[in-house]
């Protein structure tokens, strides 16, 4: 017997009425339940080299910088973690990375719908060959496209494991690991140590190993919608959406300017660039300014680079990535409205322009939001880790930096934390990992149009 509409159980209240109610929460509660899931298998003893279960606080750690695919370790992930541990850190750098992607994705959808019809059109265009109107249709095409993307850059890295007299087993085991990695932006590495070196050449110097993954790690920043756009029309830029070509552009003028920046000033370090060959330190420079992308990968010891550099290094990493990428940090996209914003009040203007488009007053405000909310979260952890740890504030800045947007970059100071420490990071990361996103959805879907302003008054700026 069917049972009357009004005393069916409501499934729909469930799941559904959140994703309709709060999407921003359905997106934490998620990351929330696939780390704790995580966390355990960590702490099962088979997960340990030794075979002793891990404190929690390093296998919560560890989990947190999977799933928000950060790349921060406590413990050096080859030596510590066993064959099992491994698998699960891999997996869940992939499960978290393609997380991201979906939830991303669908929080622009939602987004999309609740625009007016000129905005939607304009998304449409930026979109229109995805059929993005079912979550189904775009689940399979987020994870045939990382697949791909990640599989490609296996293939290219196996031989350079081969060549370096490791079997085909654990060549693969090693590509597919840095495929997955880098693509997803995560920054753990499977060798003792970190990134290993081919005979007895500097890593910096390995162009077969570095440019891969910097390619993946750029590849991985620019964000899903931006990487369907190009590969639909990657001859015509001039029919590319406003958020590709923002993003695009913004990503390779921070790619340039980091690296002309880090190589000048490391260019005579000798304890970094200084040695090695002329080309060598053009590849070590590209590479250091692409890491910040969100990347966490180092090919020198970033502990000795100069302060300077760490501060560029510290900029690039708040900046981060694309919108619905694997990256984090505020967004270039968000970098790119905040500028656009002062040079239209600087020239009297009322819109900022670009690219023949104009911004909506909507996404200045929305970007102001993010910015504030992201400089304050660094601000508060960088004086509770300071409090906690009583290491030197460039040291914490920079761990905090690289925690907040799940870059993986450290100079030291997350290696020796203590258990308080471990946490506040750990809190960090998953902020920064589903906080500018959730946050940037829920402020545009609460927007909302007033039948009646108040007075305008203008108040003293400045």
């Amino acid at each position: 017997m069917e049972t009357p509409p009004s005393h069916r159980p409501r499934s729909r209240g469930g799941v559904a009425g959140l994703v309709r109610r709060s999407p921003a929460r359905l997106a934490v509660l998620a990351f929330v339940a696939v780390i704790a899931v995580f966390a355990v298998l960590l702490s099962l003893p088979a997960a340990t080299e030794s075979g002793v279960r891990a404190p929690l606080a390093d296998a919560v750690f560890t989990a947190v910088s999977a799933v928000c695919v950060t790349g921060l370790v406590v413990v050096d992930t080859a030596r510590y973690w066993s064959d099992f541990g491994e698998a699960v850190i891999i997996t869940g750098i992939w499960v978290g990375g393609f997380g991201v992607l979906v939830l991303a994705s669908i929080l622009g959808l939602l987004v999309s719908r609740r625009m007016g019809l000129q905005q939607r059109l304009l998304a449409q265009n930026e979109t229109k060959a995805l059929r993005l109107g079912e979550v189904g249709v775009l689940v399979r095409i987020v994870l045939v496209s990382s697949v791909a993307v990640q599989a490609t850059l296996a293939a290219v890295l196996l031989p350079r494991f081969l060549v370096a007299g490791e079997g085909l087993g654990e060549a693969l085991w090693h590509a597919v690991f840095y495929g997955i990695s880098s693509f997803n932006n995560a920054g753990f590495v499977s060798h003792p140590g970190g990134l290993p070196r081919l005979g007895d050449g500097p890593v910096a110097g390995d162009w077969w190993l570095s440019l891969p993954i910097a390619v993946g790690v750029v590849v991985g920043s620019l964000g899903f919608p931006v990487l369907l756009v190009l590969r639909e029309r990657w001859r015509s830029p001039r029919r590319w959406g406003l958020h590709t070509q923002m993003t695009v552009f913004g990503t390779l003028v921070l790619l340039v300017v980091g690296a002309v920046v880090i190589g000048g000033m490391e260019w005579t370090n000798d304890a970094t660039f200084g040695a090695l060959p002329w080309y060598d330190r053009v590849l070590a420079a590209g590479f250091a300014s692409a890491m910040p992308r969100s990347g966490g990968f180092s090919t020198v010891d970033v502990s000795q680079m100069s302060t300077a550099t760490w501060v560029v290094t510290d900029a690039l990493m708040f900046v981060g990535g694309g919108s619905a990428s694997t990256a984090g940090g505020i967004r270039v996209t968000t970098l790119a409205v905040l500028l656009l914003a002062v040079v239209a009040e600087a020239r009297g203007n009322r819109d900022a322009e670009v690219f023949g488009r104009r911004v909506p007053q909507g996404s200045l405000r929305l970007a102001v939001a993010v910015g504030l909310v992201g400089t304050s979260t660094v601000l508060v952890g960088t004086v509770v880790m300071t409090a906690v740890t009583g290491d030197p504030l460039d040291v914490v800045l920079f761990e905090v930096v690289s925690a907040f947007a799940t870059v993986g970059l450290s100079v030291g100071g997350t290696a020796d934390l203590p258990e308080a420490g471990k946490w506040v990071l750990s809190a960090l990361m998953v902020v920064g990992r589903t906080g500018t996103m959730t946050l940037a959805a829920a402020l545009a879907l609460r927007e909302s149009s007033r039948m009646f302003r108040l007075p305008e008054e203008r108040p003293i700026v400045g």
